[in-house]
């Protein structure tokens, strides 16, 4: 047997084994979305279950089914401090709880996404983390696949790294590798991955997804974030050329541009020809074109998310989503009646990218309304947390139009976002608008 081999399987065990290690007392972290470890998390909630386990505070971002069913359990949050830096529906059950109670459970970690890796280093001391990788190679190296994000920080930061090896994770490139002596124990669970199905588009999709479309020129280097909109736009950009991919959410989207050749990365100023990304979400479609390609890379966030390194991609152009925006351009794309309710994320961090980028622009698109129409997202005021400040919006596309807030005064930018608002509300707009002496 080769000492790589060897050195496997003397940290190969169970998941209940793997676990015992771990204290009351301690912090935990586990990988994002995909990554997140089915079998570990199910051996930590049985010990949380038993009363073996307590007081253990867990950071972690987007939740998914395998963390709700276990860690993050109605029945053992009595034992466990959730610290989310990106909260989920799984979180806001936990938030409907602790309203129901009066006892607080859950408490947000504010962070731009490409600082959360530096939060591993030097804030935020885990004792454990735990996720999801493919299997190892000859060399002795496993790759995180879905997920490089925080997690190839936390785990050369971590005090007592477990790996779960699963055979359906992508093996993926960049700096996605992990070698076998870096970690404390191994477990083996080859189950599926877990899939985010989008949604079927809305008639206001397709709008805005064509005019967002027809905003990116040939040899653009794009990102996008998730949902019905940056869906639509990949829809319209199949006849487009050379497409880059610079992005923090690869998406089945942006697989099928890759696929049909769309996005080649020909034209790309930084990692020419490679489709670069940190956290990717989506089908089976997705893990299938991501596995063992390499055209598609993975690196930490604190590399993607960075402004400096977005800036760096000439014709850079981000599409990201918001809650909200009001008149005078601020953005909130985290919080309702401030209350949080998803994140900070990485928006600002391509925004600002972006708009630094050689012939770059950063587009925020959105619904015009919410609630089934009855409610106007853009309004006189925020009424809730600011995401991205009113000096950083650009571009601003609703199915009604679009506008670019740069250089506007402000009695411009209010006038030009009550334009391309539902056309219901435009005069109750423009009557908060006068009272605030905007116009």
């Amino acid at each position: 047997m080769s000492r790589i081999l060897q050195e496997y399987e003397k940290r190969l065990t169970t998941a209940e084994q793997s676990v015992k290690d771990i204290q009351s007392g301690s912090k935990l972290g586990f990988g994002i979305a995909i990554a997140q470890p089915p079998a570990l998390l199910a051996a930590i909630a049985g010990r949380l279950r038993s009363g073996e386990l307590n007081d253990l505070t867990i950071y972690y971002k987007l939740a998914m089914k395998h963390a709700g069913e276990t860690v993050l359990a109605d029945d053992v949050l009595h034992a466990v401090h959730p610290c989310p830096l990106f909260l989920t529906e799984v979180d806001r059950r936990i938030i409907k709880h602790q309203k129901e109670t009066g006892n607080k459970i859950l408490s947000y970690v504010p962070a731009y996404f490409y600082q959360m890796p530096r939060l591993f280093t030097e804030f935020i001391r885990l004792d454990t983390f735990v996720i999801t990788v493919s299997p190892m190679d000859k060399f002795g190296y496993f790759s995180l696949g879905t997920n490089n994000d925080y997690a190839s920080t936390a785990i050369r930061t971590a005090q007592n790294v477990i790996v779960e090896v699963n055979q359906n994770m992508p093996r993926v490139f960049g700096e996605s590798l992990v070698h076998v002596t870096e970690v404390s124990k191994i477990v083996e669970n080859h189950v599926p991955l877990l899939e985010s199905v989008a949604r079927p588009p809305e008639p206001e999709d397709d709008a805005i997804g064509k005019t967002v479309s027809e905003m990116i020129p040939d040899g653009a280097t794009i990102q996008l974030g998730i949902g019905g909109i940056p869906n639509a736009v990949c829809r319209y950009l199949v006849h487009h050329k050379d497409i880059g991919i610079h992005t923090e959410l690869l998406t089945p989207g942006m697989a099928s541009l890759i696929e049909s050749g769309v996005a080649n990365g020909r034209k790309k100023t930084l990692h020419r020809w490679k489709h670069v990304f940190t956290v990717a979400m989506g089908d089976r479609y997705l893990y299938d074109i991501m596995n063992d390609n390499p055209s598609i890379e993975s690196y930490p966030a604190s590399y993607v998310n960075n402004p400096s390194v977005i800036a760096q991609n000439a014709n850079m152009i981000s599409v990201n989503s918001a809650i909200e925006i009001d008149l005078y351009g601020q953005v909130s794309a985290e919080s309702i009646d401030w209350h949080e309710f998803s994140g900070t994320g990485g928006a600002l961090d391509f925004m600002r990218g972006a708009f630094d980028s050689p012939g770059g622009k950063s587009i925020l698109a959105l619904y015009s309304t919410a609630k089934k129409g009855t409610v106007s997202r853009i309004v006189p005021r925020l009424t809730s947390l600011v995401t991205d400040p009113r000096m950083d919006t650009e571009y601003v596309v609703t199915e009604y139009g679009t506008i670019n807030l740069k250089g506007l005064s402000t009695r411009e930018r209010a006038l030009g976002l009550i334009g391309i608002a539902h056309p219901q509300f435009q005069d109750q707009l423009i009557q908060e608008a006068r009272k605030a002496t905007l116009i």
